[in-house]
């Protein structure tokens, strides 16, 4: 039965449905002119990886399996029904090129004794991934990983041995380990070595198999003349702790498996405790990460504070009794500023940092005069505040200006992870500005597209969508250069995935990203994120602006900013009446529910050169409109259907206004407001509304 099948690629998912997609359609492209069988093994995935597999690919032999039940074991559960005489265990999250399968192939036909191989794997950014050829880690190799003598020395075979990082990595070579993501093994290997040591549960098991196959006297090759792409931890993003955890776990399993036989010279302790010196590292590593934004935010209170107590008590300086004050003023800024995600989605934004200083400061405010103890500290506290409200937005402000100035720290990980990076569209020019339209109106657009590169256009249009085309693809090297191109995203099938590899593996001299939008263009595909082009909603979503609290607070803030508004516009209104004595005219519109409401305005000027100014205050303080809602339509009664929301002065429509909206944009947006609705939501739309119409 097993002549049959030439090659069988085994494929083990956990919720990465977006990026299956992808290694899937690479892989079958890959195995054209070979006999082969997929088998995909789902470990309980909750994305609807199972329902997507069945509809989409029918041909791929897919398991189930109703809990999560490691990588090792779902391998396993593959390899006992496989039939190919080459197996490949690959990772759901990676692309492979055209000859990737047919080069390994051939390999192992040239070379007998060789019982696996690993082909070279890229990083997104096109730097090679060091784990696809490694050694084992003894206590010496071990050991210069630890030190750091590997990174100070990493063309040294005495210390680069961990990532073999002294060996030309565009040279074939022996090597002592591969990557599980992408791990080719001969069937007569694998039927003697066996199955996978399900002891390890998802790290580990290629380093232990890579052993017993070395044990069992075959070879194992690096093979560099064909790549893959490895987006690297996309199943176990979610719960990194618990994943770095089980990663030094499966390190110490390794140890005791293989290692503690026959050194007594060196002892195995030793490889034990730098282990769990390097995991402990990683931890630290990884908490520094997440206490970095805070950190710097309680430095500023910190200064802030003791600035706003020497002011108020100079020449005195009584800090000591301000310790209490300090710890609870600045843990309710802390939470307030990670409520309005400054430390996960939006790290950098000035007008939510601004939003939540705000609100702390009327919290803290409050407890003054709740709490007696710190009453003497009202002062102090409107100071702090002030200078907060200056500081917290103030610093992520000129973050993103040095950005935009091309501060060369800011234009690698930084810049394109929280900033907008300049970006280049690689795609075909049927449906580019459909795409365009699409990037444009995501709400949290991250997407600055600098220019166009159009693949298989002979005769190219100079702009699509007022956005440039730079070139073709053999000049899309000289465009990035040229353009301090920081991202990249293929948006087309016409271009070769070994074209592709190709491109990403370049020197480019400067850090650049890339990413991928499959031919359905609902998701941009990049390293550990998956973006989706349509905010798309769900029937069973909670829509905040339904709860009773929510509508409250929105009315709430329509009557206060309308109540002044018209005060502040009574002397304009006066002055058209009883000076110009324009008529009052009536304007019928659709409100929401369909329910029609009259908007007042004062008549144009007699020779049509002023347009007459709209009570629209007064609508809003009726209850008819509100301050932020969905658009008027052109004309009164000439909506379609009826709008979602009450029509407002502004609203999210009307900042996408110039992206060409159709119904279903309006519709979308609506709903997306109805979800997400907040007050700092509301506040930060008419802060962008004011800022639009004075850049007109």
């Amino acid at each position: 039965m097993s002549e049959s099948i030439i090659l069988s690629v085994v494929i083990v998912n956990y919720n990465v449905r977006e990026f299956l997609e992808q290694a899937i359609k690479s892989t079958l492209s890959a195995l054209s002119g070979l006999r082969h069988e997929i088998w995909v093994v789902d470990n309980a995935s909750t994305d609807g990886s199972v329902d997507f597999m069945r509809a989409m690919f029918p041909q791929v032999h897919l398991l189930v399996n109703r809990s999560n039940v490691g990588f090792a074991k779902a391998n396993n559960q593959a390899l006992a029904q496989c039939r190919g005489d080459f197996i490949c265990l690959l990772n759901p999250d990676t692309i492979v090129e055209e000859k990737t399968f047919s080069t390994m192939v051939e390999f192992f036909h040239r070379h007998p004794e060789a019982g696996a191989a690993g082909c070279k794997v890229l990083n997104p950014d096109g730097s090679l991934q060091l784990a696809c050829r490694r050694s084992f880690p003894t206590p010496w190799v071990a050991f210069g990983k630890i030190s750091g003598l590997a990174a100070l020395f990493p063309k040294s075979r005495c210390f680069g041995r961990y990532n073999l990082t002294y060996l030309d990595p565009d040279r074939t070579a022996e090597v002592e380990a591969i990557s599980g993501s992408f791990m080719m093994l001969r069937r007569a290997a694998f039927e003697q070595v066996g199955f996978l040591d399900e002891s390890f549960f998802m790290y580990g098991e290629d380093l232990d198999y890579c052993f017993r196959i070395r044990e069992k006297g075959w070879k194992i090759y690096y093979i560099p003349d064909t790549r893959i792409i490895h987006f690297k931890g996309e199943s176990s993003k979610k719960s990194p702790f618990e994943q770095r955890s089980l990663f030094y776990q499966a390190m110490r399993l390794f140890v005791h498996k293989h290692l503690d036989k026959g050194r007594a010279l060196i002892p195995m302790w030793i490889l034990l405790v730098a282990i769990r010196v390097r995991s402990l590292l990683a931890h630290l590593s990884a908490l520094a990460r997440m206490i970095a934004l805070p950190a710097v935010d309680l430095a500023f209170m910190t200064v802030n504070l003791a600035l706003a107590i020497y002011g108020r008590f100079q020449p005195l300086f009584p800090w000591k009794s301000f310790i209490i004050v300090h710890v609870l003023y600045s843990l309710i800024w802390l939470l307030l500023l990670s409520r309005h995600g400054l430390y996960q989605r939006h790290p950098f934004s000035y007008l939510k940092a601004g939003s939540a200083v705000v609100l702390g400061w009327i919290v803290n405010s409050a407890l003054t005069f709740f709490l007696k103890d710190i009453g003497f500290s009202r002062l102090v506290v409107l100071y702090a505040g002030l200078l907060n409200l200056i500081a917290l937005p103030g610093w992520r402000l000129l973050f993103k200006v040095m950005a935009h100035i091309n501060v060369h720290y800011l234009q690698g990980t930084w810049g394109s992870r929280f900033l907008h990076p300049q970006t280049l569209l690689v795609m075909d020019a049927d449906g580019a500005e459909e795409l365009l339209r699409r990037l444009r109106l995501r709400l949290e657009n991250r997407y600055m597209i600098t220019g166009l590169i159009l693949a298989g256009e002979t005769e190219q249009p100079s702009r699509i969508s007022g956005v440039p085309v730079l070139g073709a693809i053999d000049q899309i090297a000289e465009v990035m250069r040229q353009k301090k191109i920081q991202q990249v995203i293929f948006a087309t099938e016409r271009i070769a995935n070994f074209q592709i590899l190709s491109i990403i593996s370049a020197d480019h001299g400067r850090p650049v990203t890339f990413k991928w939008i499959p031919p359905a263009m609902d998701v941009i595909i990049g390293k550990a994120s998956v973006d989706y082009v349509d905010d798309l909603p769900f029937l069973d979503i909670e829509y905040r602006l339904h709860e009773a609290g929510n509508r409250w607070l929105k009315r709430s803030l329509d009557i206060v900013l309308s109540f002044l508004l018209l005060l502040y516009s009574s002397p304009r209104y006066m002055w058209c009446r009883l000076v110009e004595k324009r008529r009052i005219e009536a304007d019928v519109h659709t409100g929401v529910q369909g329910r029609p409401f009259t908007l007042w305005r004062f008549s144009d000027s007699p020779d049509q050169r002023r347009p007459g100014p709209s009570l629209v205050w007064w609508s809003v303080l009726k209850g008819d409109m509100s301050m932020v809602g969905c658009a008027l339509p052109a004309a009164p009664m000439a909506s379609a259907q009826p709008p979602l929301l009450k029509p407002g002065w502004t609203g999210l429509e009307r900042l996408q206004l110039a992206n060409g909206l159709v119904d279903s944009d309006r519709e979308r947006l609506q709903l997306y407001y109805m979800k997400n609705y907040s007050v700092w939501l509301d506040l930060e739309i008419i802060f962008q509304t004011v800022l639009q119409t004075l850049k007109r």
